[in-house]
């Protein structure tokens, strides 16, 4: 029996559920990622803030609203969170994780050859080889969670008001 979504326009099947073997093959491949992050230094708020991005440039709700918690649960501030979309134009990130952040844009936005070159050539120039290896590696990662929530249409339940 799937499980899917209610109402009839958008109901989708939930392919974790519909495929569990699959996904959790993603899940185990999604854990030796996130042990490579820590082997290569990058510390987990780092990582939180790359799956952020990335789920929000694919405008994954499921996953930002994860991520988001993970993020602050790893130290990371409501005001960085708040400007991360336009980390560009703030003084609020390093350099290593304004090239990460530009690394992880340019794995998910393959379209520009130009950018992933830019993005490439600047991570190089503070990351070492193990780290932009490891961005990298979370940014597929979070690219291929965002689709699995995106084409099942995980809902993002809210928290009740009290």
């Amino acid at each position: 029996m799937s499980d899917t979504t209610t109402g009839t326009a958008g109901r989708r099947v939930f392919i974790d559920k519909q495929s569990p073997k699959a996904y959790h093959a993603l899940v185990q491949a999604s854990e030796a990622v996130r042990a490579t992050a820590a082997d290569a230094g990058l510390d987990r708020a780092l990582v939180e803030l790359i799956n952020l991005r990335v789920s929000q440039i694919n405008g994954c709700a499921f996953c930002l609203n994860v991520h988001t918690k993970a993020a602050l649960r790893a130290g990371e501030t409501t005001q960085r969170l708040g400007v991360l979309p336009a980390w560009r134009d703030t003084e609020l990130f390093t350099p290593r994780e304004q090239a990460a952040l530009a690394l992880a844009e340019a794995t998910t936005d393959i379209a520009s050859a130009t950018a992933q070159e830019d993005a490439y050539e600047g991570a190089r120039l503070v990351l070492t080889e193990d780290e932009i290896s490891a961005v990298i590696w979370v940014a597929l990662t979070i690219n291929a969670f965002n689709r699995v929530s995106i084409m099942s249409k995980h809902p993002v339940r809210g928290i009740p008001q009290q």
